[in-house]
C-alpha cells in the first residue's frame, strides 16, 4: 500500500492538469505549454513560460495562464523559490484567483493558499484598486456610449436640416389700417385676441347708440297749431311743432343719458385700439418657416429617333393683311 501512494500522487499530478487546462488559451505557444505541462515536461515548461513572459505582448489571461503553469511546474520539480514567483505574479494579476482541489493536487493546493494568506495586506489592496479600474473602464465605457449616442443624434438632426429650408416671409403692412376702428390694426397685426375684443366693444357700444338715437327720436311727436291775425292773405296759418311730451320726460332722459355715453364710450374705446396699434405697428414683418425640400422632378427620358421621326409635326400661323374695305386675319393650320 506505501508503495502505491506516491504511484497514485503522481498519476493525479500527471492527469488532473490536463482537466484543469483544457480551455485553450488565445496564443498558441501557452496552448503547446500546456500539452508540455499534461505530459510532465516540468522544466521545459517553466523556461519556455519565462523566455515568453519576458518577450510581452501577452494579454491578462495569458499571462496569468504562463505563471500559473510556471508556478506548478516549479512546485512539482521542488524549486519552491521559482514556484512562489510565479503564483505571487498570478495572485498580482487575479487576487481571488483560487485553485480546484478537485484537480490540483492538495500539496500544490496548500502551498497556493499559504501564499494568498501571506499576501492578504497586498491582494485587499490589489482588490480595491481592481474594482476601482473595473469602475473606471465602465465609466469610460459609459462615456463613449453617450457620446456616440450624442454623435449619432447630431447626425441625424444634420440629415433633417439637410432636407428642409427655411422660406421667409416679408409681410407688408399699411399704416392706415391702424385708424379703422373694431380692432382692424390689431388684425393686421396677428393679435387675433385683442382685436377681437375691442371689436366686440366698439360693436356693443355702437349698436347701443344707434338704438338709443332712434329711441330717443321715437318719443317726438308732432301737433300743428293755427295762428289767427298773421300777414297772410286770410289772416289764418299753421305751423307744426316736434316736441317731447312732458310724461315721457323721464324716458327722454334716460334715452339721452344712454346714446351720449354709449357713443362716448365708443370713440374712446376706438382711440384706445387707434394707439396700441400705432404702438405696435411695423411696416414689414418676416416670418421664418421651415419646410421639407421639395424633391427635385425626374429629367424625362430622351424620345427615341425613330419616336421623334415619326411624330407628327403641326404648324400654326397667324397673319393680318388688307383688304379693300380694312384688314383682315387669318388661320393656318399645316400637318
Amino acid at each position: 500500500m506505501s508503495r502505491c501512494l506516491p504511484l497514485l500522487l503522481t498519476a493525479m499530478m500527471l492527469l488532473a492538469p490536463g482537466a484543469t487546462f483544457a480551455q485553450d488559451a488565445g496564443d498558441p505557444e501557452v496552448a503547446a505549454l500546456r500539452a508540455s505541462f499534461e505530459y510532465g515536461k516540468y522544466a521545459e515548461v517553466m523556461d519556455r513560460a519565462a523566455s515568453r513572459i519576458d518577450r510581452g505582448g501577452l494579454d491578462e489571461d495569458d499571462l496569468a495562464e504562463l505563471h500559473k503553469l510556471a508556478g506548478l511546474a516549479a512546485f512539482n520539480l521542488g524549486r519552491t523559490d521559482d514556484a512562489r514567483r510565479h503564483l505571487r505574479a498570478l495572485l498580482r494579476l487575479d487576487p481571488d484567483f483560487s485553485l480546484d482541489p478537485f484537480v490540483v493536487p492538495p500539496p500544490a493546493v496548500a502551498f497556493f493558499d499559504t501564499l494568498k494568506e501571506d499576501m492578504d495586506t497586498e491582494l485587499d489592496f490589489l482588490r480595491q484598486e481592481r474594482r476601482l479600474r473595473q469602475e473606471r473602464e465602465k465609466a469610460e465605457a459609459e462615456r463613449r456610449e453617450r457620446e456616440r449616442l450624442e454623435a449619432e443624434v447630431q447626425r441625424r438632426r444634420a440629415e433633417e436640416l439637410a432636407s428642409q429650408v427655411t422660406v421667409r416671409t416679408v409681410e407688408k403692412r399699411n399704416f392706415l389700417v391702424n385708424f379703422v376702428p373694431f380692432g382692424a390694426g390689431q388684425f393686421q397685426q396677428g393679435r387675433t385676441s385683442l382685436g377681437i375684443v375691442f371689436a366686440a366693444t366698439e360693436g356693443v357700444l355702437a349698436v347701443t347708440s344707434i338704438i338709443s338715437f332712434f329711441a330717443y327720436e321715437g318719443l317726438f311727436e308732432e301737433r300743428t297749431i293755427d295762428l289767427d291775425n298773421v300777414l297772410a292773405p286770410d289772416g289764418r296759418a299753421s305751423v307744426t311743432v316736434r316736441y317731447i311730451p312732458t310724461n315721457r320726460a323721464r324716458q327722454r332722459d334716460a334715452w339721452q343719458l344712454l346714446k351720449l355715453s354709449s357713443a362716448a364710450g365708443f370713440y374712446a374705446v376706438y382711440a384706445v385700439g387707434v394707439v396700441d396699434a400705432l404702438f405696435h405697428h411695423e411696416d414689414q414683418v418676416v416670418r421664418s418657416t421651415v419646410e421639407p425640400r421639395a424633391e427635385q422632378p425626374a429629367e424625362p427620358l430622351p424620345r427615341s429617333t425613330s419616336a421623334r421621326a415619326t411624330a407628327p409635326k403641326t404648324y400654326t400661323r397667324v397673319g393680318i393683311y388688307p383688304t379693300s374695305g380694312g384688314l383682315g386675319a387669318g388661320l393656318t393650320l399645316s400637318f
